[in-house]
């Protein structure tokens, strides 16, 4: 592919001046871009293949045209990710299938039957793991279908054109329905408006634009640590910041650019040295999954550009460098063109740092290879990387009650330190008075055999024990030190955990009998460690061997390390 010849391809499908700072239709793409670009042209055609094997195809069917699931489900999401990937090869100059007349019957298809799926009464679609007549799903498929609908629109072949006017349908209708539709979710408010904004770039309509103004009048929702409510960093935040973008581009609302930029600065201090991402403080599906920074690369990109910012290209590099096979944003690459333009010069991206973000109850600290995570509401109060090596969670139980999972209700920065407590109460219940049961209030049992919740509140406690747990995080030069101690009721068994990743090896320890993947630390110093990097951690205690309590969480899925023993306890953990 001649980068002139893609140039001259690409400059009509899009406005190039909505948020560059400058013209992009008579400049040479450079290298680097064109490379990546066909690096995604490439992916997107090994995959053309399967996608059209799996196409419904059997005549007479009711779901004609769609995709199905894993589950054997026709779906009107995977069937627009099937019409954006047949687009995207049909349009882009450099791909086998470019031009080609061959994907004509399968788009056609695929539009039917969406039009199909789509409930006439409101415009929206169904999304089969949860949600029905959900108008947040159908803005999630609008931001994949409008670039497919603006990529045939600009095709030279005419059947490929008029494929255009029949996503169009499918694409009016859905907006219409998201003028009126509601939502479940915060981030639904931004995906709704960029959705309506990429329609009205399609089919103007003032509807559109008002309804918008409608959601953004309740302003974005985004803290003085520049996090967003749900704080899922692998999936809502890039989602969000890509919504913003798009409104901002379309309806030429540069405002909503700076919630964009303060995340994504955010966001530079919860990168591990091997380009995965914090996710232990989410409050969504991804908490404590593992990812990688591929969602967030096109909001690096695009304010790279548009700030001239070294920091955010070194980001995007990096993203290339550590999960390239991830990144998959060919129709935006070919619906806005001015994406390829060369990247500012790289600027540092931070190796050495200790962070508090107050709002999310999180501590990052980083030192070179070193990387950590101290965390108040959360289960797991500390994580650990050293590049490849994983220490995903420290965690710990009491016997206490049933209910003495340690989460610590704040994070206090103190002299260096990082402080964790959590303050436990274990009533015990008195009769009710005659005057209660005169009343009504008679003894009142929960299914499981226990006192009633209301019950409960109506008794004068009594026998009560209580539990105080701190922990105090010290870290020099990458070495941490965890001083773990509780006070209170005595002789109640305390479980240690220390969860590391999958393929990695201990050494130190001994198993833990009839536990898969579960050892003890009984003294000294345990390893772990995966290639060349090695975790070092103890010294160990092990009291008794109770290393699964009542009331702990089930053991992590990674290879677990137990220190135990009774309370009043207190040791000294250091992990480095």
């Amino acid at each position: 592919m001649h980068r002139r010849h893609f140039l001259a391809s690409t400059a009509t499908l899009t406005s190039l001046a909505a948020l560059g700072p400058r013209s992009f239709a008579a400049e040479a793409i450079p290298a680097a871009s064109e490379e990546l670009l066909r690096e995604f042209i490439r992916a997107n055609d090994a995959g053309i293949p399967a996608l059209l094997a799996k196409q419904e195809r059997r005549s007479g069917h009711r779901w004609l045209g769609g995709q199905v699931n894993e589950y054997g489900l026709h779906t009107a999401q995977n069937t627009s990710g099937f019409i954006s990937a047949l687009a995207c090869a049909a349009c882009a100059p450099g791909s086998k299938y470019y031009k080609s007349t061959d994907l004509v019957e399968p788009l056609r298809l695929a539009c039917a039957y969406m039009l199909a799926a789509q409930h006439p009464e409101d415009g929206t679609v169904d999304y089969f793991a949860t949600n029905f007549h959900s108008p947040p799903d159908m803005a999630f498929i609008l931001e994949v279908v409008c670039p497919a609908c603006v990529l045939l629109r600009a095709s030279p072949v005419p059947a490929l054109a008029a494929l255009a006017g029949e996503l169009g349908t499918f694409i009016t209708r859905g907006a219409t329905g998201l003028v009126t539709g509601g939502v479940h979710t915060p981030n639904h408010r931004w995906v709704v408006c960029a959705a309506l904004a990429s329609a009205n770039g399609l089919f103007p309509n003032a509807s559109y634009v008002a309804r918008i103004d409608q959601w953004l009048a309740e302003t974005v929702d985004l803290d003085p640590d520049g996090q967003y409510t749900e704080k899922s960093t692998t999936v809502y935040s890039p989602i969000v910041n890509r919504a913003l973008i798009t409104v901002a581009r379309h309806l030429q609302r540069p405002a909503l650019l700076e919630s964009v930029r303060r995340n994504l600065e955010m966001t530079i201090f919860y990168v591990h040295p091997d380009g995965e991402v914090v996710t232990e403080a989410s409050r969504r599906q991804d908490r404590y999954q593992r990812g990688s920074m591929a969602r967030y690369y096109y909001s690096y990109r695009t304010l790279a550009l548009h700030d001239n910012n070294g920091r955010f290209a070194a980001m995007c590099r990096q993203i290339e460098r550590t999960a390239r096979a991830q990144i998959g944003e060919l129709a935006a690459f070919l619906t806005e063109p001015a994406l390829l333009r060369a990247l500012p010069a790289d600027a540092p991206l931070p190796t050495d740092y200790a962070k508090h973000f107050s709002y999310s109850t999180l501590a990052r600290i980083r030192r070179g290879s070193a990387s950590a995570t101290i965390l108040a509401n959360n289960t797991t109060l500390f994580s650990f990387r050293k590049n490849s090596a994983a220490l995903e969670a420290v965690r710990f139980a009491t016997a206490f009650f049933g209910k003495g999972q340690f989460t610590a209700d704040t994070l206090e920065v103190r002299a260096g330190s990082y402080i964790l407590r959590q303050s436990l109460e274990g009533p015990y219940f008195q009769p009710l008075s005659a005057a209660q049961i005169a009343l009504g209030d008679h003894t009142k049992m929960a299914p499981n055999g226990t006192l009633a919740t209301n019950s409960k509140a109506m008794r004068q406690q009594s026998n009560v024990q209580r539990l105080e747990a701190s922990v105090e995080v010290t870290e020099i030069s990458g070495k941490f030190t965890l001083v773990i101690s509780l006070t209170g009721t005595a002789e109640v068994p305390v479980s240690i955990e220390l969860a590391f990743r999958h393929g990695g090896k201990l050494t130190g320890v001994e198993p833990v009998p009839r536990v898969t993947d579960a050892f003890f630390l009984r003294s000294g110093t345990g390893n772990y460690t995966v290639g060349d990097d090695t975790i070092a951690f103890g010294p160990g205690r092990v009291e008794h061997t109770y290393e699964q309590v009542r009331g702990a969480l089930p053991k992590w899925d990674g290879q677990s390390v137990y220190l135990t023993g009774l309370t009043p306890f207190k040791t000294t953990l250091t992990i480095s």
